[in-house]
């Protein structure tokens, strides 16, 4: 069996099956080698029976960085070698050809990564590559999840120095398909050619339809073959440390078959993957008929738009807080950085004021929310909501932030919990989480009375007008409906739903509500493509998307989706107008032409 020349699967992920089986979050899972050898061989087991031709060992993070922040730092050679020698043992029972990849983290996390240097980043690396490649070592090394470029090229050189084992150099890229560090796929192509590796790829952070685009261009730039690991979507948080991810074994299987024809030679999967999405992708692999009958959507690039600008605009009357007083029908529009401009020029244009300012879709570094609402609030001329994310902050930066958001002179804000992304066997490897949507409500409601996080007295009081999230495609209604109802104990003045596209969750959700007597403001973001609805429906969790309008997206046809998804979000404003207390239109990726016919129902 050798890299390159035939389609090979490999393993799903070890951090998500042994978190199922009880491990914590915040705990060492390559020390699970010492302390329950048996559940991770199991897992192993699993995936052999599942009909995967390549298992990765469970040292991913298992260097003496990782290790030390557990405690662990003197037992890097110990939990390597353990790791190689359960899964070499997995692989001997196994009575067809298989490969043992031994799995290699970057050398330090994204916290660490700011004091530790290229010398020791190296240093690092060397010890744990040396105890996997130790007697009878791996047959491979996978290096994987590297979010900058410089630390996977030191990485690659590490191991060519110690060993002649076949190495696999995996970035891991984010939605925009650019690496942590800036890098495009054609960047990390050009680059890792160039170096002693058997393949290069892709792995972590994005689900299966997203990193096909990336794993396309790798396949036209690398002139060596091209490895694709997806996650099964978005995490969804259930619990203080806990996540689960949604997508089907069908799903999964009908991307990887995709990825097979772009020319990928090595499939897999990370965060959120199981035994189950390896046995389906087995199947599309081998026998393609098994996927005879499933949905196949067009490949399709999102067109971009040229910018349309605004005259004549009408003054606006009213701040978000007095409409929602007054009980008038609000009508606002949300966006991101890139096109925030263009939309409150739209807004302005049919005599609307009020813009919801989203927090980039990125892990890297970006503009905070609180201070881009601050700049288009000064610039645009409009009343921006900012959406506040408690993810990766104390509540004492967040009470900062707040207060000083205050003083320049915004006063919405949409309260939310916020995921973390997703780099490594599972979700929150570095973030902080002091406090949640619901902590971060009763710090506002705290402000607006004059009291500070701690109970004590401010100089002078805040006057937020405070909003918080409620999904009316939650698998667990009832808790969803209950956590709305704190939100609102809490201090939240009204509620935003998750984006919407049919009617009978938004039913549910209005009548559950009734007697908060909470405003709810309703958030509708037009399809662009059957591509993105069958995304939608099976990455993203708590999304519901009608069969109805999958169809209807994909008779569309590419020409027409884009229109036929404006028809179907118009049909739905104007049948949910008389349940609501208000719309957030949004325009997605700078497609604000989007607005202007949906605006024409509500305004």
């Amino acid at each position: 069996m050798k890299l390159g020349q035939q389609i090979l699967v490999c393993d799903g992920a070890m951090g998500t099956m042994l978190h199922a089986a009880g491990a914590a979050l915040d705990r060492s899972l390559p020390e699970l080698n010492l302390s329950d050898p048996v559940l991770v061989s199991t897992i192993h087991e699993s995936y052999l029976s599942a009909g995967a031709d390549i298992i990765q060992t469970n040292t991913f993070g298992a260097n003496r960085l990782w290790l030390g922040d557990h405690g662990f730092p003197d037992q890097v050679d110990e939990i390597n070698r353990a790791g190689v020698r359960i899964a070499r043992t997995a692989q001997d029972q196994c009575e067809r050809e298989v490969l043992v990849a031994g799995s290699v983290s970057p050398a330090v996390t994204a916290s660490q990564r700011r004091r530790i240097g290229s010398a020791e980043r190296a240093e690092v690396l060397r010890e744990q590559v040396g105890a996997i490649t130790a007697g009878r070592g791996v047959d491979l090394i996978i290096l994987e999840t590297f979010g900058y470029l410089d630390e996977l090229v030191e990485a690659v050189f590490v191991v060519a120095d110690l060993t002649d084992v076949p190495v696999i150099a995996q970035a891991t890229f984010a939605d925009d398909a650019y690496t942590l560090g800036g890098e495009t796929p054609r960047e990390v192509a050009t680059v890792l050619s160039g170096l002693p590796v058997a393949m290069l790829g892709t792995n972590c952070t994005i689900g299966p339809q997203r990193m096909l685009t990336v794993a396309e261009d790798l396949v036209r730039y690398a002139s060596v073959p091209v490895s694709a690991q997806p996650n099964a979507g978005q995490p969804r948080r259930t619990g203080p440390r806990s996540f689960e991810f949604a997508i089907d074994g069908g799903y999964f299987a009908r991307y990887i078959r995709r990825f097979t024809e772009a020319g990928v030679s090595l499939v897999g999967g990370c965060c959120g993957t199981t035994p189950t999405h390896i046995r389906a992708a087995v199947g599309a692999i081998r026998d393609p008929d098994s996927l005879v009958g499933q949905q196949k959507p067009p490949r399709q690039r999102y067109p971009l738009h040229e910018p349309r600008g605004a005259s004549g605009a009408r003054p606006v009357a009213g701040s978000l807080a007095e409409q929602l007083a007054s009980r008038r029908f609000i009508v606002a529009a949300a966006g991101r950085a890139g096109e925030a401009l263009e939309v409150a020029a739209v807004l302005q244009a049919h005599g609307i004021g009020l813009l919801a300012v989203q927090p980039p879709e990125t892990a890297r570094t970006h503009l905070d929310s609180l201070d881009m609402a601050l700049h288009l609030q000064q610039q645009a001329g409009v009343e921006t909501v900012a959406t506040v994310t408690t993810w990766d902050k104390t509540i004492m930066t967040l009470q900062a932030d707040l207060l000083g958001a205050h003083a320049l002179g915004l006063r919405s804000v949409i309260s939310t919990t916020g995921s973390p992304p997703v780099r490594g066997d599972y979700p929150a490897v570095d973030g902080i989480w002091e406090v949640d949507s619901l902590g971060l409500i009763a710090l506002l409601a705290g402000l607006n009375t004059g009291r500070d996080s701690n109970g004590l007295a401010l100089t002078t009081r805040t006057s937020f007008c405070v909003g918080a999230r409620v999904n009316p495609g939650a698998r667990d209604m009832d808790a969803e409906i209950a956590r709305a109802r704190a939100k609102v104990r809490a201090g939240a003045h009204f509620l935003v739903s998750r984006p919407v596209y049919e009617l009978d969750s938004l039913l549910r959700v209005v009548s559950a509500l009734e007697a908060e007597e909470v405003p709810l403001l309703l958030s509708v973001t037009p399809l662009r493509s059957f591509e993105e609805a069958d995304y939608l429906a099976h990455e993203v969790p708590g999304v519901t998307i009608p069969a109805d309008t999958l169809r209807a997206m994909e008779q569309a046809g590419r020409a027409a989706a884009r229109a036929v998804g404006i028809e179907l979000a118009a049909d739905l404003l104007r049948d949910a107008r008389k349940l609501v207390s208000g719309v957030i239109l949004t325009a997605a990726e700078e497609d604000v032409a989007v607005l202007t016919p949906l605006l024409s129902v509500v305004a």
